[in-house]
């Protein structure tokens, strides 16, 4: 391959300025959309690849069986970091907590300004088991230090306005720490993310918390981290550390009704994953210690990059039928390069030098419209991806590129080389094969039936999200703004001033505690509720005001709710259940559990009786993609949860927050959020994929629609002598364009019996995650077959319109 071949190869590239735009763009649209896909599964393959050993650290999970429903967790007792270091195979162990709960996180103040720390408190191994490297300062000294944290980068730039903050101070919580260390900011493909860490023995760290992060003696959960060696046998390790929990006297200390229920099974069973496996464990669910962080279904990322291959494999085929097309046309010239002596591998080298000059070009266009692209994109995906198109990652891409001409220069290339110059130079050129133009059809056949699957798959999923997001919770959420307090109500004098404050505000109909706001759960909690005499049942416990279900506008199913009027707040003795517990309960029906007696035992190890007034509807605390759970409700007003109801606009009354903020909470900083953005942020996953799919299945159907074009153009070439011939013989115009037609539908027809039946056990597989689907779910490969069929007609209605007017003469004459 020389110097000159590549020369050739621009000049008949300039020759031809529309060709080569077309081909170009269509190309470049497809590494493009190949390009961020397939960085985005490699950014996350790349999660927790920073962390030295990785390969040999696993995360302790467990399943805490008492709750009919558990879900799994990646916090565990804090107590198996000494069983873990006892155990064989086992090199180091650490536990670590969140400084602060991420509901009410660490406030503090340098100068005027306050700001939010998210951070670890930690033991000393933690920064030796994550090799922490300190940038100023010493970190052991720094962890050991009670007036010392330590920050990352990031978060003393956010603070100070500079990394140089070494001996720093600030005040939290009406004392005066400084800044021991700087460490490097965890990149974000992190499943340990941090901006700042505290000691055991830091004085922000409440007593009680250090005990436990030191001795694990009340069972508290935390996040317990193990290095094993290469060699370790991993069932072996998780059978001590079961060993230890079944042992445990902490979690022993559960009502016998539950332990009766529970039969044969454990009350918690333990289990690891790997670390570097982390990232793909979306079955984890947050809890009140830590949230689950970023996590990805892996099938997820697999389906991106197959879509990512997709869309570039069809913009490969539609290069291929152009330049198939393109070498047809220019048969009389490759005639005369073979009478001038060119061999046949000069020749499939001058076609594959024009194909990868138009591919590369094609990958710089990609990677420019990438880097446009890529702002929005990191959006959509709700992650950091500003590292994508690193050098190496550009450099990738253009290999790609090279490598995508050189393969799709094959097919055009065979064609050259068969080209028969005697035939040529007479006036009868040998078109292409019967089995190349087969071949070529079966392409653009898998160009449609890809499409189609796309539109199908892409219209199921936006179905179903649409549904799960407007499906009712069980109230009106729209006049509802949750404003999350730093303290229990109950327990805080600030508390309870401002919200009578607010409460006196114009337009504020009434506010209502709880624990949760109804979709999201902070403060979850499960009992084994029986009846005397009767069936035990473990169901979620909530508390909530005595006004709760007035404020929210919930009518009982049976008896009565929680009136003002009625219930006294905190009163131990009245419960609300929904149907769901009434039936685990053993209960003929709800109206039959009204007025009796239901019981379970409290943390204190007494047995707390409550009388069920009525029953309550089911609410969403939980999404369509788990079944609706018992649930027992009582009084408490120890929630930092306020439900604002008001006959104003909720940015009306996100001002009034803020104005009376200041004035009761000096030293935090608020937070509100509308009751339809915490239901709707339970599908922002869900959201995310079903706006790429639409943007993957327009560019999919754009180019099944040029392959349609494509070939339509070609079969009407092929085939002119025949639609004159038909003329001729007194076809009319209608009968030439409903053969062009014709020969379409037959190609949608295949592609639909290809395409369909995979699209369909796709949306089965993605619909099986809920519990409830939207109505008619799979109405949506009908949708995708009128659409093709709608773009297919669309994309000939041009050559069909072509044959239809043209003239015998000249067709006979070529």
């Amino acid at each position: 391959m020389k110097l000159q071949d590549f020369r050739i190869g621009w000049h008949t590239l300039l020759h031809e300025p529309g060709y080569s735009l077309v081909v170009i763009l269509g190309l470049a649209v497809g590494l493009c959309t190949c390009i961020l896909l397939l960085g985005y599964v490699r950014y996350s393959l790349q999660y927790d690849a920073h962390v030295p050993n990785a390969d040999r650290m696993v995360v302790v999970t467990q399943r805490y069986n008492v709750d009919p429903q558990s879900p799994l967790h990646d916090v565990a007792p804090a107590f198996l970091r000494q069983t873990a270091l006892a155990t064989p195979g086992v090199v180091d162990a650490t536990v670590f907590f969140p400084s602060r709960p991420e509901t009410t996180p660490l406030v503090v103040r340098i100068g005027e300004h306050r700001q939010h720390l998210q951070g670890l408190l930690v033991l000393p191994g933690f920064a030796d088991m994550l090799e922490l490297q300190a940038v100023q300062g010493d970190l052991r000294q720094a962890l050991a230090q009670p007036d010392a944290v330590v920050l990352t980068q990031a978060t003393a730039q956010r603070l100070f306005g500079t990394t140089d903050a070494m001996g720093r101070t600030m005040q939290a919580e009406g004392k005066t720490v400084r800044v021991g260390a700087v460490v490097r900011t965890p990149p974000p493909t992190t499943t340990i993310p941090f901006d700042s860490l505290l000691g055991a023995n830091s004085t922000l760290t409440d007593p009680m918390v250090r005990d436990e992060l030191l001795t694990g003696q009340q069972g508290w959960m935390g996040k317990v981290l193990l290095r094993v060696k290469s060699e370790a046998a991993l069932p072996a390790i998780v059978a001590a550390l079961q060993q230890a929990v079944d042992r445990a006297p902490s979690l022993r200390n559960v009502p016998p009704e539950t332990l009766a229920r529970l039969g044969p099974r454990k009350i918690m069973d333990i289990g690891v994953t790997p670390l570097r496996r982390a990232y793909f464990d979306h079955q984890v669910q947050g809890n009140r210690v830590f949230k689950p962080g970023n996590r990805a279904n892996p099938a997820v990322v697999a389906a991106l990059a197959a879509i990512a291959l997709l869309v570039l494999a069809l913009a490969a085929i539609n290069y291929v039928n152009l330049a198939t097309i393109r070498v047809l046309r220019r048969q009389r010239e490759v005639a005369v390069r073979k009478v001038l002596g060119a061999s046949a591998r000069r020749l499939v080298l001058h076609f594959v030098v024009e194909s990868v000059a138009v591919s590369v070009v094609a990958t710089v266009l990609g990677l420019v419209l990438a880097w446009l692209a890529l702002p929005q994109f990191s959006l959509l995906m709700n992650r950091d991806l500003d590292g994508l198109l690193s050098l190496p990652h550009i450099a990738a891409a253009l290999a790609l590129g090279a490598l995508l001409g050189m393969a799709t220069a094959l097919y055009p290339a065979w064609i050259a080389v068969r080209v028969l110059p005697t035939q040529v130079l007479a006036g009868r050129g040998n078109s292409e094969s019967m089995a190349g133009m087969r071949w070529r059809r079966a392409l653009t056949i898998g160009q449609v039936a890809i499409a189609m699957g796309f539109v199908s798959v892409t219209a199921a999923v936006a179905w179903q999200t649409a549904f799960a997001l407007h499906v009712s919770p069980g109230f009106d959420p729209a006049p509802f703004v949750i404003v999350d307090l730093p303290a229990p109500v109950r327990d805080s004098a600030p508390a309870r001033a401002f919200m009578t404050a607010l409460a006196a505000q114009p337009g504020v109909q009434g506010i209502a505690i709880s624990e949760d706001p109804v979709g999201r759960l902070d403060q979850a909690w499960t009992r084994e509720l029986r009846r005397e005499g009767g069936p035990g049942a473990g169901m979620e416990m909530k508390g909530v005001s005595a006004n709760f279900f007035q404020l929210y506008r919930i009518a009982p199913e049976a008896g009565r709710l929680f009136q003002p009027a009625l219930d006294k707040e905190d009163d131990p003795v009245p419960a609300v259940l929904n149907a769901i517990a009434t039936r685990d309960l053993g209960f003929a029906s709800p109206q039959a559990a009204v007025g009796q007696v239901v019981l379970f035992t409290g943390f204190d190890g007494k047995v707390v009786r409550k009388r069920v007034v009525g029953i309550a509807p089911d609410l969403h605390f939980h999404t369509l993609r788990e079944a609706p759970r018992a649930t027992a409700y009582e009084l408490w007003t120890a929630g930092v949860a306020l439900s604002v109801r008001a006959a104003v606009p909720a940015a009306q009354v996100e001002a009034m927050v803020r104005d009376l903020w200041p004035r009761y909470f000096p030293d935090a900083i608020m937070h509100t959020q509308r009751a339809s953005a915490i239901l709707a942020a339970n599908y922002a996953d869900e959201s995310r994929l079903s706006t790429l799919l639409v943007i993957a299945t327009a560019i999919a159907l754009a180019i099944a629609a040029f392959g349609t074009y494509v070939l339509s153009a070609t079969t009407v070439q092929r085939r002119a002598r025949e639609i004159v011939l038909r003329k001729l013989h007194g076809a009319r115009s209608s009968d030439i364009g409903l053969l062009v037609v014709r020969e379409t539908g037959v190609l949608v027809l295949v592609a639909a019996i290809i395409g369909l039946p995979p699209a369909a056990l796709a949306i089965q597989r993605y619909l099986a995650g809920y519990v409830a689907h939207a109505p008619g779910g799979y109405w949506t490969l009908l949708l995708s077959l009128a659409m093709t069929v709608m773009v297919a007609l669309l994309a000939i209605a041009r050559q069909a319109r072509v044959a239809m007017r043209m003239a015998p003469a000249d067709a006979l004459r070529a």
